[in-house]
């Protein structure tokens, strides 16, 4: 799993790890489109660009991997030249790096990947450590991790628990060997509550499962089976992802050439709809459209990205957001190792005012609670495209698909069967 990139959104409504992709505009000095930079630009020059922005979060992307599954897109890989101690090494001088520019004490750290775990107790301890030292962390920031089940062992639950982490995602997937196969996923069921367990016992106070519907060849019964599993675990937080065929990964090529069976549109919506209905009778909070959590227990890392907020990110393929200006560092641990301080990046790009709006609404309606009516009112003061989007407001509105709750324009019920139609009108 990795930082959420783009993606589009499924019949049912979720997203497949679709956080932090917004962006805001308040400079008035940058042009519409995307800045094509060159290979010596860094994210020092992406800096200086997003004046003003105040970086709450921190995003860390580790690239290593046990195993590539077929349906992953995110920047990963198997490392055959044992570079993890290079990769911590590099890191520390990126932190940094970055300094002059994270002014207000951070709020959220996410480590993510690939595997963070790969890198070990050690390492790993290294590198959060260092994290802390560096950075102007607040006191009560939140400290997320992701790991692969297999590689969570009694030193690397210990490393997280002492260097402060107080939530780690556990990518489970399914708890189906014929499910995980059509996945390509590399771990043993039985890993997961294996994980919990190591990760509870070592002082770990929130564990998140993420799992995976509409997979080819699954019913529903078999995804009844994967949720009542997780539910068995007792996680504080579970994300729900239908399966994305994403452009150009191995999945996609074996759907096309008839390898593989999408699963149809109703079922897919089956699946969907059970998680929802069975997820409330729980007592999990829904506050997304792919993630739910018991009370108060919510990602804040992921409304952060939701919300459109600030967060710089450090390591190979990691994106960032700062006041209306978004960049990705290159997507080669090669090329990231070689240049320093500073990591290169591959494009910067600049959002205006209506592309703000734009993106502003894709992202704030997918929070259960929708967007304060003053934003809403703001975004739509703004850009060429603010008079379509009121009228889409409009006609969502009559048709029963959006509503106003509490001081916020928010999806309806029905509303979220079709977050996809409702939120690229109004991109």
């Amino acid at each position: 799993m990795a930082q959420p990139q783009p993606v589009p959104l499924t019949v049912a409504g979720s997203l497949a790890q679709a956080e932090g992709i917004g962006a805001s505009q308040n400079s008035q000095d940058v042009s519409e489109a995307a800045l094509k930079v060159t290979s010596k630009a860094t994210a020092k020059d992406a800096g200086a660009l997003a004046k003003g922005a105040s970086f709450r979060g921190a995003y860390f992307h580790v690239p290593f991997c046990r195993h590539k599954c077929h349906y992953c897109d995110f920047y990963s890989f198997v490392d055959t030249e044992s570079r993890e101690l290079a990769y911590v090494e590099r890191l520390e001088e990126e932190l940094q790096d970055a300094l002059e520019f994270l002014t207000v004490p951070i709020e959220t750290v996410f480590v993510g990947g690939g595997t963070p775990t790969m890198l070990g107790a050690d390492l790993l301890g290294r590198m959060l450590s260092s994290i802390r030292r560096t950075l102007p962390i607040s006191l009560n920031a939140e400290w997320s991790v992701e790991a692969n089940p297999e590689t969570v062992d009694e030193a690397v639950a210990d490393a997280l628990a002492q260097s402060g982490v107080r939530r780690v995602s556990l990518g489970a997937q399914s708890f189906n060997p014929k499910l995980l196969k059509a996945l390509e996923r590399d771990h043993d069921p039985a890993s997961v509550e294996r994980a919990v367990g190591l990760l509870r016992r070592a002082g770990i106070p929130q564990v998140n499962l993420d799992l995976i519907f509409a997979i080819p060849g699954s019913t529903i019964a078999d995804w009844e089976a994967d949720l009542l599993r997780a539910l068995s675990i007792g996680p504080d937080h579970l994300s729900a992802y239908g399966l994305v065929y994403e452009p150009n990964t191995p999945l996609t090529v074996k759907l096309r050439k008839g390898a593989v069976t999408r699963l149809p549109e109703d079922e897919e919506a089956e699946q969907y709809e059970f998680v929802v209905e069975k997820l409330a009778k729980s007592g999990y909070e829904r506050y997304e459209i792919s993630n739910w959590s018991l009370p108060g227990m919510a990602c804040r890392h992921n409304i952060l990205y939701w919300e459109n907020a600030d967060w710089w990110a450090f390591g190979p393929s990691a994106a960032a957001h700062g006041n209306g200006v978004r960049w990705r560092n290159i997507p080669r641990l090669a090329t990231w190792l070689e240049n320093r301080p500073s990591a290169p990046v591959e494009e910067i790009e600049c959002l205006g005012a209506d592309a703000n709006a734009g993106e502003s609404f894709m992202l704030g309606l997918r929070l259960m609670k929708g967007m304060p009516l003053e934003r809403v009112e703001m975004l739509l003061s703004c850009g060429e495209n603010a008079p379509r989007r009121l009228r889409s407001i409009e006609s969502f509105t009559r048709d029963g698909l959006l509503e106003q709750a509490d001081g916020h324009l928010r999806l309806s019920a029905r509303g979220f069967m079709i977050a996809d139609t409702v939120l690229s009108a109004l991109i």
